[in-house]
């Protein structure tokens, strides 16, 4: 009965595999399992968060309505950072005269110019008015308000 104890260990691992083989078969499975879920749970909340920007994009039209049929002086009138600049070139003023005849900054200007801001709807009719006024207009106005 020499060296019982080697066949005895080996056995005993073969045994011990056998058993660590099945728990991770399981654990593999299920690890496998969530990581499905959680890939379908991330396609679900995707395809929800597009749904509801939609139903703000929708809601903050419809909000916007009412706004606009409000100031009605506004209603039509549209903003063109590049037409503004061509026009307050064609008149031959700085930013700051242009701002001058619209009671704002010049640095407003230039902001609208490029495109960094836009303004506000409250000042469209006042831009609108602008844009319909030639150069000897302009200077005349800039004149009686210096």
């Amino acid at each position: 009965m020499p060296n019982v104890l080697p066949a005895l260990n080996d056995h005993v691992r073969r045994l011990a595999r056998r058993e660590i083989r099945a728990e991770t078969r399981r654990t593999k499975k299920a690890s496998a399992q969530h990581r499905r879920d959680i890939a379908e749970l991330k396609r679900q909340l995707k395809a929800l968060l597009s749904r509801l920007g939609l139903v703000e994009k929708r809601a903050g039209k419809v909000a916007a309505s009412p706004a606009i049929a409000a100031d009605s002086s506004a209603a039509g009138l549209r903003f063109r950072a590049d037409g503004m600049r061509t026009h307050r070139k064609k008149l031959g003023l700085s930013a700051k005269d242009y701002g001058t005849l619209l009671g704002v900054s010049g640095l407003t200007i230039y902001h609208w110019e490029t495109g960094k801001a836009k303004p506000r709807r409250r000042h469209l009719p006042a831009i609108a008015a602008v844009r319909g006024m030639g150069k000897r207009e302009a200077e005349q106005r800039l004149g009686s308000s210096r």
